[in-house]
């Protein structure tokens, strides 16, 4: 018989007398389930293997190789393609275009292996009308209509896939577990069929996930560890650039970024993003700075702008779009202090071009340039990259990939850059390039391109004012 023991958080563990709508130890909101046991621990007697045990230098590797899924963007982020038996999450906002990505990229793989694509959101018939609006139908592309686990198996056990896609899991049921579809138990249940089925079968699995409005994956924690990549789509609903990032991958690379342009006839990848994060002007505008960030191994030239406006008020406003807030805190405070900047006055607005969302430190010097360009009302230098990371001191620190950053300013038109000091000979020897030192202290990285290094804040702030 099965006796009741208490209540536990089916995300972090946490463990109470008496159910809690929310958990005490991660806040998790209907996370607190009944837990129960049978008596004492019991010894696992040994039972049928699947496989015999063989020395690793015997196994074949071969079947773990990436396939493409005709989506060269995508592939990017995978790390090459989909594995045979992984499992992927892909969790974005409502309306983002995960389906529209999925299912273009489905009827690609159709061309090679079969496909079966259920759908526990939409009807058949939505899907069809989507397919043909994309262009994506295929003999080989299956579609299916469930929000039931016992079903869905039985379509696979029929049409055989080599690559299955679920959309999406919290719409999924299954009868062996408790509690509604989407919720904590039965996400669990369902997420850790789907994973045993496709490590059965070496079939591939993609599940589309929901998000909260704080932006994380729903459901509980547990799913995003039984998977083996968890995909982000992100991007703004006013603007048409998709972007899909690696948050977990056990293929491949985790700092890359896909970039998909979502119109009308489909969704298409952006093999060349430079250029969309960067406002095209003849003039130099105060306020506005020209960065160069690296999504994985691509460099992307992105415009970091601020806005400083005196106000009235006793707590002026900290604001930041695409930025860490944080982190531009951080830079805001380094300004006051370090470069006596008059800040404490004057709301401060800080923002990206083009919706991308920029962590790199390599940005710092970016911000508190715009920052003091809007203060002082005075625009910076034309043609102009910053790159750099700011310490609490006042010092510039180095940056990676600067020589990858800095070729792509210069292919895109930019004539000069400020970097931290040392940078050039740090990364000097990789492609066999040097900078010839001019008479005035400059470095010419390229024919027509000037690097300007500098030390701290003060020498950085005096560079581009000269």
């Amino acid at each position: 018989m099965a006796k009741k023991v208490g209540y536990r958080c089916g995300e972090c563990g946490w463990q109470t007398a008496k159910w809690v709508g929310r958990c005490g130890e991660c806040q998790a909101w209907g996370t607190v389930e009944e837990e129960t046991a049978r008596g004492g621990a019991h010894v696992a007697s040994p039972g049928a293997v699947s496989a015999p045990a063989v020395p690793i230098g015997q196994v074949k590797a071969e079947v773990a190789h990436a396939r493409s899924t005709g989506v060269p963007e995508l592939d990017r982020v995978l790390g090459g393609g989909l594995v045979p038996g992984a499992v992927v999450l892909l969790a974005g906002e409502p309306g983002i275009g995960k389906s529209t990505l999925l299912l273009e990229a489905a009827s690609k793989i159709a061309r090679g292996q079969t496909v079966l694509y259920v759908t526990g959101e939409e009807s058949a018939a939505q899907v069809r009308v989507r397919a043909d609006r994309i262009g994506a139908i295929h003999d080989d592309l299956y579609l299916a209509a469930e929000t039931d686990l016992g079903a869905l198996v039985s379509h696979v056990e029929k049409v055989q896939p080599g690559l299955l896609v679920v959309d999406s899991v919290q719409t999924i049921g299954s009868a062996q577990a408790t509690g509604v579809p989407g919720g904590v138990t039965q996400v669990r249940e369902v997420a850790g069929n789907l994973v045993r089925l496709a490590k059965e079968r070496g079939m591939s699995t993609v599940l589309v996930g929901h998000v909260t409005k704080e932006g994380s994956i729903a459901g509980p924690r547990t799913l995003e560890h039984l998977v083996d990549v968890v995909l982000h789509f992100e991007g703004d609903r006013h603007s048409r650039l998709r972007m899909v990032r690696a948050i977990k991958n056990r293929y491949g690379p985790v700092d890359e970024v896909g970039c998909f342009d979502l119109h009308e006839g489909g969704i298409e990848g952006i093999t060349d993003a430079s250029g969309l994060f960067v406002s095209h002007r003849a003039e130099p505008v105060p306020g506005t700075c020209v960065t160069v960030t690296m999504e994985g191994t691509r460099p992307l030239p992105a415009e970091v702008q601020a806005l400083v406006a005196r106000t009235e008020a006793q707590q002026p406003r900290r604001s930041s779009s695409g930025l860490d807030p944080y982190r531009v805190t951080m830079v805001l405070a380094v300004l006051e202090r370090r470069l006596n900047a008059k800040l404490g006055g004057c709301d401060v607005f800080t923002a990206t071009v083009g919706g991308i969302k920029l962590a790199d430190p390599a940005i710092d010097l970016s911000v508190m340039l715009a920052v003091a360009s809007a203060a002082g009302d005075r625009a910076l230098p034309s043609g102009l990259v910053v790159l750099g990371e700011v310490g609490l001191a006042g010092e510039l620190r180095q940056v990676r990939d600067v020589r990858r950053r800095l070729s792509e300013a210069a292919r895109l038109g930019f004539t000069r850059a400020l970097v931290p000091a040392g940078s050039l000979d740090a990364g000097r020897g990789r492609r066999g390039e040097s900078s010839l030192v001019r008479a005035d202290g400059r470095s010419s990285f390229a024919p027509g391109f000037d690097v300007v290094e500098a030390e701290n804040v003060w020498d950085a702030l005096n560079h581009v004012t000269s």
